[in-house]
C-alpha cells in the first residue's frame, strides 16, 4: 500500500521510500523515512495535495511523490 491511498485521519507506518535521486533523497529529507509513523490530516478539494502529520509537524505532497512511499496500516 502506499501513501496516497490512505483515507483521512487513518495512521500507518513508513516501510519504504521508493523514487531515484533527487525526488527520493528530498523525501527523505523532509523527515519520510522507513519505520516513521504518519497519518493523513487534509486532502485538499481536488485530492491533490495531501497534508500528513509526521514527527510532531505537518507537511504537504503531491500525489505522485506520496505515491513513492509503501506504507503499512498502524
Amino acid at each position: 500500500m502506499t501513501l496516497n491511498q490512505l483515507k483521512i485521519g487513518q495512521k500507518s507506518k513508513i516501510i519504504a521510500v521508493n523514487g531515484q535521486g533527487a525526488l527520493r533523497r528530498r523525501l527523505l529529507d523532509m523527515g519520510l523515512t522507513p519505520r516513521t509513523q504518519v497519518m493523513i490530516r487534509k486532502v485538499a478539494p481536488m485530492g491533490d495535495p495531501i497534508e500528513v502529520n509526521l514527527r510532531g509537524y505537518e507537511l504537504t505532497l503531491r500525489i505522485q511523490d506520496a505515491k513513492e512511499i509503501e506504507v503499512e496500516e498502524v
